[in-house]
């Protein structure tokens, strides 16, 4: 079988490629181009081919948003994440990624696989490791075939996305310890690793053996999410030389997966000072040639506790106009518990303004076109049009009724005095 690269590569075109074309108000051809160059991916397991609507990520693109959900030793309800899901699918989120530790990790698979059409994501590692601890009791005492068997057993039940910490390197450990970091790694499927190898005193399996991860996608067509196991935690750590470090192996990683004909995402880092988030987009596709770049907010401040999902919107709207493709939400909630119910859709909108914010300074034709819509319906006092049109309808509708105006056409700030209003009566000299 061959994969989408391969296809894009032959001049085959495909009805995938021709429906995100469609979708996104691009021309198949160009987007075939960029996905035999690796500047764009679509992220849907050959597994699930008539299931789920393909996902294009990439340059030229919507800026996508992907939501975490899933359970953990403290709190493991399948009820509560399926009201997440369901919460998801009707504010409109492209992907969704299963980040379980604990409970029940293959149920709450199923049920996503099952029932839900979202493009989705998981992390591998996660289950490897839950696993190791349950049989030995320790993280560092699984196994390189514990972690290969994880990602292959995920894939064949229809994963479209897996995040692969390849990029960690006992080269990359060895500048960890001499950068002098605040907080060394925060990225858990990274510290997972990190313990693995020194424990073991052994090269990342993921890395050493890049080519049987490589089969393994081919066989399934899955898009290989490459993670950024050394990703700054905190702003005092953004763009070091640690952080720098495990960018160049992912770019070789990119490299070589291009050349097996294997889609792959690049993910960024967390924690980034304003000043320099374009930056870090920049430095990202230079060294991987202009892969798709997925970036975790990025926060531009560590003291936004509470209200991280503003500090992450603010960074990826800064991260998408520069050229990231792909946005993970943060929460309210991020750095302090799981998520509940209203944290999840707190972070979902938030990140979906950052999304169109960003499309508009990419001049995508649809986000342009919906702004001009909310302008002129403004302009018409169109309350319904304008409700229709906002992220979250259900909440504007209640703002709106919860200080009900004197006058309908209005709102119950400026009342008779609606600059709108004022302004048309004096041109038309009433």
């Amino acid at each position: 079988m061959k994969t989408r690269i391969e296809l894009a590569r032959a001049g085959t075109m495909t009805e995938e490629v021709e429906e995100v074309a469609a979708a996104e108000g691009v021309s198949a051809e160009n987007l075939a181009e960029d996905i035999a160059g690796g500047r764009a991916v679509i992220a849907r397991n050959a597994e699930r081919q008539h299931e789920i609507r393909p996902l294009g990520i990439g340059r030229g693109l919507k800026t996508k948003i992907n939501a975490n959900i899933g359970t953990s030793r403290d709190r493991d309800s399948l009820d509560d994440e399926k009201a997440k899901l369901d919460l998801l699918q009707r504010y409109g989120a492209d992907a969704v990624m299963d980040l379980s530790t604990g409970g029940k990790i293959r149920e709450l698979r199923d049920l996503i696989l099952g029932h839900y059409p979202f493009c989705f994501g998981t992390v591998p590692i996660y289950e490897a490791a839950v696993g190791a601890v349950e049989a030995h009791g320790a993280i560092a005492k699984m196994s390189a075939e514990d972690m290969f068997s994880a990602i292959e057993r995920q894939a064949r039940e229809g994963v479209d996305f897996v995040t692969v910490h390849a990029g960690i390197t006992q080269k990359a450990v060895e500048r960890l310890k001499s950068e002098g970091r605040v907080l060394d790694v925060v990225s858990r499927g990274g510290s997972f690793l990190l313990e693995w190898m020194v424990f073991n005193g052994r090269e990342n399996p993921l890395y050493e053996d890049f080519g049987r991860l490589l089969e393994i996608a081919r066989r399934y067509d899955l898009t290989l999410s490459l993670g950024d196991a050394m990703r700054p935690g905190c702003i005092e750590d953004a763009t070091d030389r640690a952080q720098l470090e495990e960018l160049m192996a992912l770019g070789e990683l990119r490299d070589a997966a291009l050349e097996a004909g294997v889609q792959v995402i690049i993910e960024g880092p967390g924690h980034v000072p304003l000043n320099q988030v374009e930056l870090n987009i920049k430095i990202q596709k230079e060294i991987c040639k202009g892969a798709p770049f997925y970036v975790l907010g990025p926060l531009v401040t560590d003291t936004a506790v509470g209200y991280d999902h503003i500090a992450g919107a603010i960074g990826g709207a800064i991260a998408g106009a520069a050229g990231a493709d792909f946005l993970c939400y943060l929460t309210p909630s991020e750095h302090i518990r799981l998520p509940d119910l209203e944290d999840v859709k707190e972070g979902l909108i938030a990140s979906k303004i950052a999304a169109h914010a960003a499309d508009l300074a990419k001049g995508i034709p649809s986000a342009i076109e919906k702004d001009k819509k909310m302008a002129r319906m403004r302009k018409a006092l169109d309350w319904e049009g304008m409700i229709g049109l906002s992220f979250d309808p259900q909440k504007v509708r209640d703002y709106r009724s919860a200080i009900p105006p004197s006058e309908k056409e209005v709102c119950s700030m400026c009342g008779p005095f609606c600059a709108i209003r004022t302004v048309e009566r004096a041109l038309k000299g009433k």
